[in-house]
């Protein structure tokens, strides 16, 4: 068997390890050593020399250094009462409207997602949050765990964003401009998704409560809680655009400005840093880990030439550029139904990359590789809710114990139509998301 049936044949072998409920990274460690080991021959000792190399050359960029900070940012932004004061503030200007319940839980998403960076980190902390009140105020099981399923998505593309981090490392982009890239096609899910909440209450209006106006001192006092949250913000992704430190060093600004709040709004103690701190080392050791199995896995695929492989055979064949990225675009809708957006985005970028900038889109290669990166984190971002196995859809329900999986499942699917409509429009219009891009660089 030659080394590119090798690699061909590797990915069945890894989609049946993850079907058997192996943890992806380890599947990926497991299927690239050993397809290492047949490529070169049955011999040991230059697989071992590679692992050692893979290693180092792994975990000694500087880049991700970012992620567990980021995720500790996000931790001490859920002690500081952060989450509470963007719900508490949205549902005061929105709750009255119908449907606005719902909405505002959406809007502190977003609100949220801009100082979490990680998707489930957002979906969690936002059900905490928002399902009492959306549960109290009479709103539907569907409705109300479908809205907090795609409002924690807003995690991972309202910058700063984990997996942004991930892609720029992988397809060597600036992340700074990801992050500005990033911020107009947020915006727009926001929007999309309570736009999707508007036509659902109209359709079916038994699905939403009611509640009473909130007298304007409560709206702005409530609005005057959210300051720490616009702060943050302006400081981390304000302060790495205009080049006072860089994404590193601006991450690390976020992790103490969040924790300077959790202190003074008196969330941070001792008892909870600890808890903070192992949070963020436990979610981090499973990130690297995925990033380790990605590593070997892909330099097995670098070996076999694969990539190389399929990037000549599509620029030889004649398909239309927007024909193989439809179908690219494609493909993550189908992997997010048994992947993870981590795992999907370490696999397939070495793959289809090199692919994608073969084509011509009328791009610059900088502005493709950010365009292209908005387009990837979209359709992984759906993956996080696409039934049957979305990690958002599992999360919100575990917390809706009297609401069935399977009415999260029919609550999520407008979300996720606009979502599928926002990837539309986004490819067909790169514009939109090299807007601020181009304005500001």
């Amino acid at each position: 068997m030659s080394a590119l049936e090798i690699g061909f044949w590797s990915f069945p072998v890894l989609i049946l390890l993850i079907f058997v409920r192996m943890p992806i990274g380890l599947a990926m460690l497991l299927v690239g050593f050993f397809g290492n080991f047949l490529v070169r021959g049955g011999s040991f000792t230059p697989v071992l020399a590679q692992m050692k190399d893979v290693t180092f050359s792994t975990f000694s960029n500087y880049s991700l250094s970012i992620i567990p900070l980021f995720l500790l940012m996000g931790q001490f932004a859920a002690l500081g009462g952060m989450s509470k004061a963007l719900f508490d503030a949205a549902e005061k200007w929105m709750g009255h409207h119908r449907g606005g319940v719902a909405m505002a839980a959406v809007g502190a998403c977003a609100g949220f997602g801009a100082i979490c960076g990680s998707s489930l980190a957002t979906a969690a902390t936002m059900g905490q949050v928002a399902l009492p009140e959306l549960k109290r105020t009479g709103y539907s099981g569907d409705l109300a765990t479908g809205a907090l399923a795609a409002g924690g998505t807003l995690g991972i593309l309202i910058p700063p964003s984990v997996i942004l981090v991930i892609y720029a490392i992988l397809a060597e982009q600036n992340i700074a401009k990801l992050f500005l890239a990033a911020i107009v096609p947020g915006i727009l899910a926001a929007l999309g998704y309570i736009l999707a909440i508007s036509i659902y209450v109209r359709l079916k209006p038994e699905s939403a409560g009611h509640r009473d106006p909130a007298p304007y001192v409560e709206r702005f006092k409530a609005l005057g809680t959210v300051w720490p949250v616009l702060l943050i913000f302006i400081l981390v992704v304000g302060g790495i655009y205009a080049g006072w430190f860089t994404p590193t060093e601006g991450a690390a600004v976020g992790a103490v400005g969040t924790g300077l709040i959790a202190l003074f709004s008196g969330g941070l103690t001792w008892r909870t840093l600890l808890k903070a701190i192992m949070a963020t080392a436990s979610a981090t050791a499973m990130i690297f880990l995925i990033i380790y199995g990605a590593g070997v896995f892909n330099s097995f695929l670098a070996l076999t030439r694969m990539p190389q492989f399929a990037a000549e055979f599509v620029a030889t064949q004649g398909f239309s550029p927007f024909m193989v990225l439809g179908v690219i675009l494609l493909l993550y809708l189908v992997f997010g139904c048994v992947m993870d957006s981590l795992s999907m985005i370490l696999l397939t970028i070495p793959i289809f990359f090199p692919i994608v900038t073969q084509l011509d889109f009328g791009l610059s290669p900088a502005e493709f590789g950010l365009w292209f990166g908005i387009l990837v984190l979209i359709s992984v971002e759906v993956g996080l809710i696409t039934p049957p196995v979305g990690l958002n859809l599992f999360i919100i329900n575990n917390m809706a114990r009297d609401t069935k999986l399977t009415q999260t499942y029919k609550g999520v699917l407008p979300f996720v139509a606009t979502d599928i409509i926002r990837v539309i429009i986004l490819a067909a219009f790169p514009a939109i998301s090299l807007f601020l891009v181009r304005l500001l660089a």
